[in-house]
């Protein structure tokens, strides 16, 4: 997989904050050398986050978000503004946007309390330098002068950014637990909600990754797993599975071989596998009346048997045997408050970056609300989510 192809979670998010007007597309487009974004005198341009991936060295693949002004007016203003205001949730680096004529406004000054207490790496640039006779030398750590229109203190603004730490931590999914030729049967069921022609992200991530600790992937369909075994001139260091078929295959690998799940794996990778874990045995606390949030990191078209909205109420159902209330939401949507819940169970975070994911884990945290992930859930309903967590624990 090249830079290129790196996927949005995979990227360093970089977000372009601020008033209407003090050129932040301008900004965005001195910045990445494109015209990404619309430049134009009238206030509240830009209306919608604006979201390109390129590469920025030494940081590598990152993801530069331009986003609406913060002081936004009227009904739709504040759509807009909400909007802006939620991309803090991934954000990696923050470049808060000023007028070098204007300075820090009560809207900035709160804007980066937020971006303070989240403890997101942040540059106050203070644009239009040029228009006021202003040398471009430091202002500090996290203030420098920079005019887009003229382009003079870009370079230096890039260094800055390639400098700052952003805190993302680089895990692997399952690579480092292998050994050069080792061999791993990967179950990747073909059912009518896989996509055509390709793997999902997890299950593409997870080949990359066996294939750079030089180990040997085997992919095959549950309806041939035992075949794949026995076909097999010696045992498999590893079976990793799709959390749809976590029962039919836990009954077919014995129990000498290490079996786990894509979306365990996911877990792992992000940083709240035990808080997964956790979260997942409080299903069995839950009472009737309860509400359970299922979220999924990405919208998809719905199908008949789809595993957030159908499958996973259903075993769920089936497994605490209480009448229970489930909600849903998907892509960016996620509640600010999670005080109503009892329990939220998350897809595997596979299109989501890591601060994002934590960032919703906070959440739940703050309202003491425990929180989980769909494969990591199934395998506690299906009895096997010790055995599932073995291969994975020091």
């Amino acid at each position: 997989m090249s830079l290129n192809d790196t996927p949005l979670s995979g990227r360093i998010h970089i977000a372009f904050l601020g008033r209407r007007n003090v050129g932040k597309s301008s900004l965005v487009n001195a910045v990445t050398g494109q015209s990404l974004s619309i430049v134009s005198n009238v206030k509240g341009t830009t209306t919608d986050p604006v979201y390109k991936s390129m590469e920025l060295l030494p940081l590598g693949p990152v993801v530069i978000i331009d986003t609406p002004g913060i002081d936004d007016e009227g009904e739709l203003g504040a759509q807009r503004v909400k909007k802006a205001r939620q991309v803090l949730a991934k954000t990696d680096i923050a470049i808060l946007v000023t007028d070098e004529f204007e300075g820090l406004a009560p809207q900035d000054e709160e804007l980066l309390g937020m971006i303070r207490e989240r403890e997101i790496p942040y540059i106050v640039v203070r644009n239009k330098a040029d228009l006021v006779n202003q040398p471009y030398a430091p202002l500090g750590d996290e203030e420098m002068r920079v005019s887009a229109n003229t382009s003079q203190g870009i370079e230096n603004l890039k260094r800055r950014l390639c400098g700052l730490n952003t805190g993302v931590t680089a895990r692997r999914l399952v690579g480092d637990l292998l050994l050069p030729g080792d061999i791993v049967i990967l179950v990747t069921p073909i059912d009518g909600a896989a996509p055509k022609d390709r793997l999902i992200l997890p299950q593409q991530q997870t080949i990359r990754d066996i294939l750079d600790a030089n180990a040997i992937a085997v992919i095959s369909k549950e309806t041939e797993l035992a075949h794949s075994l026995d076909a097999l001139a010696k045992e498999p260091r590893m079976v990793i599975t799709d959390s749809q078929v976590f029962e039919r295959v836990a009954d077919e690998v014995p129990q000498d071989i290490p079996l786990t799940s894509f979306s365990i794996l996911m877990a792992r990778r992000k940083g709240f596998l035990e808080t997964a874990a956790a979260g997942a045995r409080t299903l069995d606390n839950l009472h009737d009346g309860d509400v359970v949030l299922i979220s999924e990191g990405c919208t998809h078209h719905r199908q008949c048997e789809d595993i957030g909205t159908v499958k996973l109420p259903g075993w769920i159902r089936k497994h605490t045997e209480k009448k229970l209330v489930f909600q849903h939401t998907s892509g960016g949507e996620f509640p600010e408050s999670l005080r109503n819940y009892s329990l939220v169970v998350h897809c595997g975070g596979c299109m989501l970056n890591e601060r994002e994911i934590h960032h919703r884990i906070a959440l739940a945290r703050d309202a003491n609300v425990p929180f989980t992930n769909y494969g990591i859930a199934i395998a506690h309903m299906k009895g096997i989510l010790e055995r599932a967590l073995k291969p994975l624990l020091p």
